[in-house]
């Protein structure tokens, strides 16, 4: 982000809910049900939202009231959920259980001292989305009558192909691998709390590309260069240097065929052709046959879900209900420009009069040759 900020700021634009009015978005749920477990929190712990039965439903909550508001703008969302992650994201995911069982350890720490500002930091550290909590999100957006989409493999590259395939406007996600998977608009902060008060981040990847002035390979490539989930990084190299290098040496594997390896150690798993080739080939839905349908809510089944079963108030369900209903008929509605359409002009060009004073003379002379020519 830091490098597309300096290198091509007009890709960048500063955009609100509103603005979307009419647009399909593709939305990366595991990202938003991870964010709605981390900031729909209750009581002085600041712990996860849970009801009477001590079952966490921060993320039921989140994707209720967080979708109903995208609605009632007039955006469509689809959320499109993970699958299997590829064999090459093995060693990041390691990686993050090591970091997790660190957080376990400092926050039963923070516990022994009783440090409530650790506690919190911690916990949320230690937060990840469970297989039955996505389940029960899955119900909940059919039940809303909005699309759900079940990625081969990770959800970001379906969001990618469904913005390249046509069938949406943009991808929303907070992580940025989905431009390298080529989404060719991505929105970032949309499913943030409205109390945030957060600008939603529209970034343009032709733009990017152009303001790089690099090809979309060499796009992928800086990418991995920079880091990404697949592959080990090359120690010392960051985003500025990974960036003069490729302005200088136009690909990575030019790049470590005359790196100085004296000052730079290439890993033995450094998988940057393997990498590559997920990116630009990646698992995803079929984007041809692929039909994004939203339909009217299932009041009654969300409100057996949502009440009986999960234990949320009635009340704050009909509420949101309402919302829901007529957030309906907004998101039915389209945009102004699709009702124009630019057609070639069938009328003939007119022939523009000569201005004051031209031809005149012409016109003068002309007949002085006629009456020549008459007389003789």
């Amino acid at each position: 982000m830091k490098i597309i900020s300096a290198n091509a700021p007009d890709a960048i634009k500063e955009q609100e809910m509103k603005n979307y009015f009419g647009r399909k978005i593709a939305v990366d749920a595991s990202m938003s049900l991870y964010q709605f477990l981390i900031a729909v929190r209750s009581g002085p712990d600041g712990g996860m939202l849970t009801n009477e039965n001590g079952e966490v439903t921060s993320h039921l909550q989140g994707m209720f009231y967080r979708t109903i508001r995208m609605l009632n703008d007039g955006v469509k969302p689809c959320y499109v959920f993970d699958g299997s992650p590829p064999e090459l994201k093995k060693g990041e995911l390691e990686h993050r259980r090591e970091l997790r069982k660190n957080a376990e350890k400092l926050l039963q720490d923070a516990k022994d001292q009783e440090n409530q500002e650790d506690m919190n930091k911690f916990s949320k550290r230690l937060v990840r989305v469970s297989k039955d909590q996505n389940a029960e999100a899955q119900k909940l957006l059919r039940l809303m009558g909005v699309p759900v989409v079940m990625a081969p493999g990770e959800a970001e590259a379906t969001c990618a192909a469904l913005c390249k395939g046509g069938h949406v406007y943009a991808s929303a996600t907070e992580d940025m691998d989905c431009l390298t998977f080529g989404t060719t608009k991505l929105v970032r902060h949309m499913t943030f709390s409205a109390a945030r008060k957060m600008p939603i981040i529209e970034i343009d990847l032709q733009k990017v590309l152009e303001g790089l002035n690099f090809t979309m390979d060499q796009f992928v490539d800086l990418c991995i260069m920079c880091g990404c989930d697949y592959t080990t990084t090359i120690r010392g190299i960051g985003g500025v240097r990974a960036l003069s290098l490729m302005k200088e040496h136009k690909s990575t594997e030019e790049i470590l065929k005359k790196l100085d390896t004296k000052k730079y150690t290439i890993p033995e798993d450094f998988l940057h052709a393997e990498s590559k080739a997920l990116f630009i080939k990646p698992d995803v839905v079929d984007v041809e046959n692929i039909k994004l349908k939203w339909k009217d809510p299932d009041e009654k089944g969300i409100i057996e879900f949502l009440v009986n079963e999960k234990g949320f108030q009635l009340e704050r369900v009909q509420s949101g209900l309402k919302r829901l209903k007529a957030a309906r008929g907004k998101s039915s509605q389209k945009r102004m420009e699709s009702f124009f359409t630019v057609k070639p002009s069938t009328t003939k060009k007119r022939k523009v009069p000569p201005a004051k004073g031209k031809g005149k003379g012409k016109a003068k002379n002309s007949k002085k040759a006629k009456g020549k020519k008459a007389k003789k």
